[in-house]
């Protein structure tokens, strides 16, 4: 891409960020303060520090979709920064990656069950950790103290597999009663 068309894009994504922010009337300092205080609720828990800024300025976006270049200017970040953060979202389910009608440019977009997808795809990793658990028992020995252990890690794991089932559908006619039956996206 010519330098030209960048600075274009950066100056009509500019342009496009403040008119849906003058139109919705939000207050990009208070939006600001949000991104970088539920980032920080992130970070806590053990996500990475910029893929949890990336998700909080999708999460507090009206459209839940922006390019490289709003979340870039909005975060203060480079465009590398974006693009490892993004990488990081996507392989967790938590973003989408979309191709912007008429350009060569990506945009991402968070979606309303990004919490239900990333948990529920957790499932193959908890699989893996139980595979890896039962053959730790077995060459451990279940009779030795790492064995049992292990065993009992393996039974949580087997346990909240079986529990996060139930609670998505429990969640879903929860949400359904809520929101409706469809998605809250824009």
């Amino acid at each position: 891409m010519a330098d030209g068309q960048n600075v274009s894009e950066s100056v009509t994504d500019r342009a496009r960020s403040a008119a849906t922010e003058a139109a919705s009337g939000r207050d990009s300092e208070a939006v600001s303060r949000f991104v970088e205080r539920f980032a920080s609720q992130l970070v806590e828990a053990g996500m990475q520090r910029m893929p949890a800024r990336v998700f909080a300025a999708l999460l507090s976006s009206d459209t839940g979709v922006m390019t490289s270049a709003q979340l870039g200017e909005q975060l203060r970040i480079s465009p590398a920064a974006v693009s490892g953060a993004v990488r990081y979202l996507s392989q967790q389910h938590m973003v989408s990656r979309e191709r912007e009608p008429g350009s060569r440019r990506d945009r991402y977009r968070v979606h309303s069950d990004q919490w239900y997808e990333a948990v529920t795809n957790r499932d193959a990793v908890l699989r893996r950790w139980e595979d890896a658990l039962r053959e730790g028992v077995q060459q451990l020995g279940a009779d030795t103290p790492a064995g049992r252990r292990l065993a009992e890690t393996l039974a949580f794991f087997e346990f909240l597999q079986g529990e996060i089932g139930r609670l998505m559908e429990r969640w879903r006619a929860h949400r359904a009663e809520l929101f409706g039956g469809g998605r809250a996206e824009i």
